[in-house]
């Protein structure tokens, strides 16, 4: 996730290329916006005092900048987890910019290179070159000398006109909706008291909550938390961070499932982005939602907790590792299998209930139930062989 306020042009530097150099613009927003929001608020405060509008202000914005952050920039430009209708995507490419996160285009080709090179010197804001660097710093320093984005990776988001506007238009739509536009509220609602506040709370405080809650991700999320999925790459799981992030801090689930509309797939996951994206495909101003099979987010789970398992495991076990390396294998092939069958069936069954054919139904649902059973079988070979596995001796420290 980025923000700059300099449009980029062909593509990103890697690591240690060329002569690095300071972003003036970059590292003068970023630092002077909370500078400019704590002696802000202190002002209006001690002058005004607060009312409801400024609190309301606030939080309206923040959700609303937050939310075109999370569900449009990343889960539907970046990711293309779902599609949405061009109401939704002219609301998060106004709002997207009034996050001062940079236009869709750059923001979304830095996050692609970002899964495509997680933690490698491609990685913009690779989290293996610290906390700091992945939080912030990548945003203020140009590497090479130039903050340069490659919009070869979005050639599909160019296609659509409201994200050209956006893009031509950044630094516009940007200071209009995520400044002036509280203020403007603010005013006609309060009057100057009601025009600062709005610029002060919904303006720079709130820009300044909605920066460090995406730079969490880039930073936090790969440094703290759990690896359910995998640890492929430094991705973590945190529900903390998903409190702070609408629903983002499921990062590990995110990096294995790309393409998931949700990052937290349990229905009691905080993910508001999730809920945001559902209740709009309910009305029919979101469609194409992808979710990962629940199969095969058990089937990561079961595979990340044999190689963790197998990795403490003595060495002078090997051999019966190696067999029992063999023996998840192939269960996790037949589970996969198994599983894929019994997807279509559920499918055809559906089918078969609305044309209420029958006799068809009846051979489905004893089909269906039988590979349920071969499934439950299968499950209980891994339960067996982690069994095995935790006999090994651990691995002296």
């Amino acid at each position: 996730m980025v923000t700059a306020l300099k449009r980029g042009v062909s593509h990103h530097t890697m690591a240690g290329e060329g002569n690095d150099s300071i972003n003036v613009v970059n590292t003068l927003f970023l630092v002077l916006t909370p500078i400019a929001a704590v002696a802000g608020l202190w002002y209006h405060i001690t002058q005004f005092g607060v009312t409801w509008v400024e609190p309301v202000l606030f939080v309206i914005w923040y959700f609303a900048c937050g939310l075109s952050i999370t569900v449009g920039y990343h889960r539907l430009f970046s990711h293309r987890s779902h599609e949405a209708s061009w109401p939704l995507r002219l609301f998060y490419a106004l709002f997207g910019a009034g996050a001062f996160e940079n236009s869709a285009f750059n923001w979304c080709a830095d996050h692609r290179l970002h899964h495509r090179h997680t933690d490698k010197p491609e990685d913009p804001y690779s989290a293996s070159r610290g906390f700091w660097w992945s939080h912030i710093l990548w945003v203020m320093i140009d590497e090479g000398g130039e903050r340069i984005h490659d919009l070869d990776q979005v050639k599909d988001l160019q296609e659509d006109p409201i994200l050209r506007f956006q893009h031509k238009f950044y630094l516009l739509i940007a200071v209009g909706v995520g400044m002036f536009l509280p203020a403007l509220i603010g005013g006609l609602i309060s009057g100057v008291p009601g025009a600062v506040g709005g610029f002060v709370w919904a303006g720079l405080a709130r820009t300044v909550f909605t920066h460090h809650g995406t730079f969490l991700i880039n930073s936090a999320a790969h440094i703290w938390g759990t690896q359910p999925y995998g640890d492929a790459n430094s991705s973590k799981d945190s529900p903390i961070l998903a409190f702070l992030t609408f629903g983002e801090g499921y990062h590990n689930f995110h990096h294995t499932f790309q393409a998931d509309y949700r990052n937290g797939h349990r229905w009691y996951h905080f993910d508001p982005s999730k809920w945001w994206i559902k209740a709009f495909a309910l009305i029919g101003l979101k469609q194409s939602l992808k979710s990962t099979p629940d199969w095969h987010i058990e089937d990561k789970r079961r595979q990340a907790s044999f190689e963790n398992a197998a990795s403490k495991a003595n060495a002078d076990d090997s051999e019966d590792l190696t067999r029992l390396q063999e023996r998840m294998k192939a269960a996790r092939s037949n589970f996969k299998s198994q599983s894929r069958a019994l997807d279509k069936l559920l499918a055809e069954r559906r089918a078969v209930r609305k044309e209420r054919q029958a006799a068809r139904r009846q051979e489905l649902e004893e089909a269906i139930a039988k590979l349920r059973d071969d499934i439950a079988t299968i499950r209980a070979e891994f339960a067996q062989i982690m069994s095995d596995l935790t006999a090994f001796k651990p691995m002296a420290a």
